[in-house]
């Protein structure tokens, strides 16, 4: 099984990820046109505005990030956005706001382990939202995100910390934690096969649970220097309550 496409099919469902695919209203792009702007890398703590303001005129790459929430906003606010994700239902709402709201941007579908058909330091800023729970490999991603942005250049990035793929899924759906997996983690590797079964029928996602070594470790590794973070919920109301297990980064090209 092809996992980018199946989950990129699993993202074009209207169920699942409901917070990740709503359209940001036309006030959200007017304040935008203003100065004044949320976004997210996480699922509900707004980005610092200093970890990427001014961004009018420049080069912005929303890597993995289509839903129609992010990009437009960056384009509203003047910048020049490129935004890709492998999901063409969740770029069709890029372009939804895009001609709703008169913006200009690049809306391609494409993988966002390979990014060669984007030149060396193309781009001032990458942002990239929670996602490569979705791939096997973030590596690939931070070399890719290191060489096509320009020296001096941004990477916001947000993952999910690992713990939260330690407990058995159907435990945690009954507001119960028992700890059955190990780190890193894969579906494939991992999950009972009649719920990795389930889940390939419903044609829900198949996920990864990276360490922080390779998500933060990853991102110095190839050169970048980690100068900011903070944590946030994950909308799981039992881990939720006692730990933060989202994370997004602030790194620098050196």
């Amino acid at each position: 099984m092809d996992i980018k496409q199946h989950n990129s099919a699993a993202w074009d469902k209207d169920d699942g990820f409901e917070e990740w695919k709503q359209p940001v209203s036309s006030d959200i792009i007017n304040a935008a046109r203003n100065g004044i702007a949320e976004v997210l890398l996480t699922n509900a703590k707004p980005v610092p505005s200093h970890w990427y303001m001014p961004i009018k005129g420049k080069k912005l790459l929303c890597l993995a990030s289509g839903g129609g929430q992010q990009a437009p906003v960056f384009a509203a606010m003047g910048a020049n956005v490129t935004v890709i994700d492998m999901s063409l239902g969740q770029l069709n709402k890029d372009k939804m706001v895009m001609e709703r709201e008169s913006l200009s941007m690049e809306i391609i579908q494409h993988d966002m382990c390979d990014l060669s058909i984007f030149d060396d330091e193309s781009f001032d800023v990458v942002f990239h939202p929670i996602s490569n729970c979705f791939i096997e490999n973030p590596n690939l991603v931070w070399s890719e995100c290191y060489r096509v942005l320009k020296k001096g250049g941004l990477l916001l990035s947000g993952f999910v910390n690992p713990l939260l793929y330690l407990f058995d899924l159907k435990c945690m759906e009954k507001g119960e934690l028992k700890i059955t997996n190990t780190i890193p983690y894969s579906d494939i590797d991992q999950l009972p096969k009649e719920q990795l079964q389930e889940r390939i029928n419903n044609n829900d996602t198949v996920e990864y649970g990276h360490t922080l070594e390779t998500q933060i470790g990853g991102q110095t590794s190839v050169g970048f220097a980690i100068v900011d973070l903070y944590e946030d919920i994950s909308h799981d109301e039992v881990l939720d309550r006692h730990i933060k297990t989202s994370m997004a980064t602030k790194a620098i090209k050196l």
